[in-house]
């Protein structure tokens, strides 16, 4: 074996344990909820730990994680908000922002990929990821629940925004400061 193929098979190895690590950082963030009583949303740190995936595993091992993180919902273990899991999660009202994690966490990867590192750009990945995500969850939620648009917005985005906007800023930070520091480290393992 070639120190090209150990190299290689090492990284695979911390990235795919990364990847578990992160997804128990969304199965802890989907126990930290609070439901609303204006519908069936509740206020989750999944999608925190979601952005965050995006920025410090990239898009492949990022969508990866989610992808576990999914499945294992689906499995029946009770990972979603409030511990629940199943088809019938997936597909009920919430189900929108779960798939939409799926596009919060790409868009969030391959935006703060793309070209040097800088605040605009990572607010810029953050904002377009929730674009993403509501824009997933909210239409999901009208139409598996019959609503209104209005009641819709009122259930599954306006309460959240400014739990969107502490996020955006806590994610910001948090990869600001410990993003440098995980890639060396993973550059300094190669």
């Amino acid at each position: 074996m070639t120190e090209g193929t150990v190299a290689s098979r090492n990284m695979n190895l911390r990235m795919t344990v990364y990847t578990a690590l992160f997804t128990a950082l969304m199965i802890i963030g989907g126990y930290i909820s609070v439901p609303l009583p204006a519908g069936p949303v509740p206020i989750v740190l999944a999608d925190f730990f979601v952005m965050v995936t995006g920025f410090f595993l990239g898009f492949k091992w990022g969508l990866t994680s989610v992808l576990l993180y999914l499945s294992l919902g689906v499995l029946g273990l009770p990972v979603f908000a409030g511990g629940r899991a199943g088809l019938a999660v997936l597909f009920g009202p919430t189900g929108g922002f779960l798939f939409g994690y799926l596009l919060l966490v790409a868009s969030v990867g391959l935006l703060s990929s793309k070209g040097k590192p800088s605040i605009a750009r990572n607010l810029t990945a953050l904002v377009t990821g929730n674009i993403l995500l509501y824009g997933a969850g909210v239409p999901w939620l009208k139409a598996v629940m019959n609503l209104g648009w209005t009641s819709a917005l009122a259930a599954g985005l306006i309460p959240f925004i400014p739990g969107i906007i502490i996020k955006i800023a806590v994610a910001s930070g948090l990869v600001r400061a410990f993003l440098p520091r995980f890639k060396e480290r993973l550059v300094s393992f190669q």
